[in-house]
């Protein structure tokens, strides 16, 4: 293994991803050479070569970083990719991005929060929290934090605060002082096969947790008998079983105040301005890692209130007397269950909600759950497929959930044809949810209803 001080150059393949692109923005931070290769440039890409990386965007042995002393690629990457093989064919030092989170975290004190749906918010609020409040941490998000613009900063403690992302199980080569399970739902099957071996994963990355460390879970997990540490904390939206759980939610202008009651303390008159039934939830998390971590009852409220949440977690792009247009990264049925019950809370008109699943195989998997989730909406259009990773599958298309749905208004539309609808119909209160490219949608959509 190389050790961290002894990379001055390193190469990303896939710089443009949420994740990769933290890690590059890690190195760069420590005055390390960062170069990279991505397949379409984007805003975040741009943002990289603005900082001074030099990016690619094509495939291409002479466009490559010859002296690399490490190579960082995503398991997204094809392997027939030339650049990827070439490294590999040359005895380079070739890691996944989970590696070099492993080799980031070895010396520090980590928050690594973890789930199949929440734990990009959670992450987020957690990192803002410590900042906010002066505890201060290193942050590797899965989003972009709103508050600062960025899905990465650094901080003078030697407190990382990461993403364990469960995909390829690449979790488990984290190392928790504090881990956090906020689901352990069946996804990313194409990987684990079933639903078992996910909940498995989620076991062992408890037993990660150091000796002397602490465990928050969501309360209800269906192994959470198996889950332990040395300290342990469960929590809940309302029911008051959990160690956590908030109380007296009151609604007004779209922000919440609540109060939070945990084992022998309480926290009254607590205000999040992010909607979403669910992201009270997700704040409980953030604030039970703050409260294990002796920070000032007043400092919580006052990072909780200030927090303005996650790029694409519930995020208002539109919001005046005649249109609300809320963008949401959703790809999971539970995900969008909550994302529609968040928005019931707080809005009480019609929702018309366009959907593009993600993955050939989730949607083979879970067409039946999400047709039921979809069907909280009043109105659904439903866009192809995006494949990320994937080729397509035999039968499998968006159909799959359209026919199983009961809704009455439903259909599918072309990108295009979608934008066309929107424009004529100007639904008064518009929800965008997925995790591939319809966020490139999300400005046209906006102009068309202003």
């Amino acid at each position: 293994m190389i050790s961290l001080n002894d990379i001055k150059h390193i190469y990303f393949i896939g710089i443009g991803g949420i994740g990769m692109s933290a890690l590059a923005r890690y190195f760069h931070s420590r005055g390390v050479v960062v170069r990279g290769y991505d397949r379409t440039a984007t805003p975040l890409t741009r943002e990289l070569e603005a900082a001074g990386m030099d990016i690619h965007y094509e495939d291409n042995i002479a466009l490559l970083s010859k002296e690399a002393d490490a190579v960082v690629y995503t398991p997204a990457i094809p392997a027939n990719h030339t650049e990827l093989n070439y490294y590999r064919d040359n005895g380079y030092v070739v890691a996944k991005r989970s590696d070099v989170l492993q080799w980031i975290t070895e010396s520090s004190f980590n928050v690594c929060i973890g789930g199949t749906h929440g734990k990009t918010t959670i992450t987020t609020m957690t990192a803002h929290l410590l900042r906010d409040t002066g505890f201060g941490c290193n942050a590797f998000l899965g989003g972009i934090a709103a508050n600062y613009g960025t899905n990465f900063w650094s901080s003078d403690q030697n407190n990382v605060v990461v993403e364990a992302d469960e995909y390829d199980r690449s979790f488990l080569k984290l190392s928790p002082d504090i881990a956090v399970i906020t689901a352990m739902d069946p996804d990313h099957l194409d990987i684990y096969g079933t639903p078992q071996a996910v909940e498995d994963a989620f076991v062992q990355f408890t037993q990660k947790v150091k000796s002397g460390g602490c465990l928050i879970y969501k309360f209800g997990l269906s192994r959470a008998a198996d889950l332990k540490a040395s300290h342990t904390y469960s929590y809940h939206l309302s029911d008051t079983s959990a160690d956590v759980y908030a109380l007296n939610i009151r609604v007004f202008d779209g922000e919440y105040t609540f109060d939070v009651q945990g084992k022998g303390w309480t926290l009254t008159d607590v205000v999040l301005t992010m909607g979403g039934l669910h992201n009270i939830e997700n704040a409980l998390a953030a604030i039970t890692v703050a409260k294990h971590l002796h920070i000032a009852d007043e400092q919580i409220k006052a990072a909780v209130a200030n927090f303005k949440g996650v790029k694409r977690r519930f995020e208002y792009i539109l919001k005046n007397e005649r249109h609300i247009l809320i963008d949401d990264y959703a790809h999971h049925p539970e995900e969008l269950r909550a994302l529609i019950s968040g928005v019931r809370s707080l809005y009480k008109q019609k929702i018309t909600l366009v959907f593009q699943p993600h993955l050939f195989s989730r949607t083979k998997d879970l067409s039946t759950e999400f047709a039921a989730s979809l069907d909280m909406a009043d109105e659904v259009i439903l866009l192809p497929i995006y494949p990320a990773r994937e080729l397509p599958m035999e039968g499998v298309t968006s159909s799959l959930i359209l026919d199983q749905m009961q809704l009455t208004r439903k259909q599918i539309l072309d990108k295009e044809s979608m934008l066309t609808y929107i424009e004529k119909n100007q639904p008064g209160l518009l929800v965008m949810a997925g995790a591939g490219d319809i966020d490139a949608l999300v400005n046209p959509v906006k102009q068309v209803l202003q």
